[in-house]
């Protein structure tokens, strides 16, 4: 019966067992390095921390923010997006970003009058906001580069008919999905909201 011998342990190269509060830094460091990047360039978590966007978007909804779509395409008329504070809003010191819906993208002509918002003449229908605007504004041409927005809760919302307008370079992403509370999971408006009204 032929024996298998093993060969002395000297001849045989050793695997140096790393140090596990080594191993731990390291895997905490990618993992940071990681989200850093998705955070950064993919998407981020928000929540909302005022009613300006009833009854779409409840105080306290987190959200999951998409950064990257805006890499391909431009904000559309209806989405609800993220935005850093304009010029404006960071001269009255607030540095919070600001979430609200748009409703005038470059070159679109915007006016509220009569509880009805306007674009380009034609009067929206909208299905999702609180209650009906209780004041006149515009009309306004909003700039190339630019874009109008203002909150669901028309009437107790800080926006775009208070300080103008928000530069493309100020917008974070789009809201997409609420991923909390569990009973209103889902994505955030995946139908179509702006019908002209006929």
């Amino acid at each position: 019966m032929t024996r298998v011998q093993n060969q002395p342990s000297e001849n045989i190269p050793q695997q140096k067992s790393e140090n596990p509060w080594v191993e731990a830094v390291k895997t905490i460091g990618l993992s940071a390095i990681l989200a850093f990047g998705i955070r950064s360039f993919v998407a981020e978590a928000r929540y909302i921390p005022s009613g300006s966007m009833l009854p779409t978007l409840q105080i306290n909804d987190r959200l999951i923010i998409d950064k990257l779509s805006y890499k391909f395409k431009n904000p559309q008329r209806g989405d609800i997006v993220v935005f850093n504070p304009t010029e404006t809003l960071e001269k009255q010191n607030f540095h919070d970003a600001f979430i609200k819906r748009v409703i005038g993208t470059p070159g679109d002509k915007v006016e509220v009058k009569g509880g009805r918002v306007y674009v380009n003449d034609q009067a929206l229908r909208e299905k999702y906001i609180e209650e009906e605007p209780h004041y006149n504004w515009g009309p306004v041409t909003v700039p190339s580069h630019s874009y109008l927005v203002l909150g669901d809760n028309r009437n107790n919302s800080y926006d775009s008919h208070y300080w103008g307008f928000v530069p493309t370079e100020k917008i974070i992403g789009r809201a997409a999905v609420r991923f909390w509370p569990m009973n209103r999971v889902g994505e955030v408006n995946p139908e179509p909201l702006y019908p002209s009204a006929k």
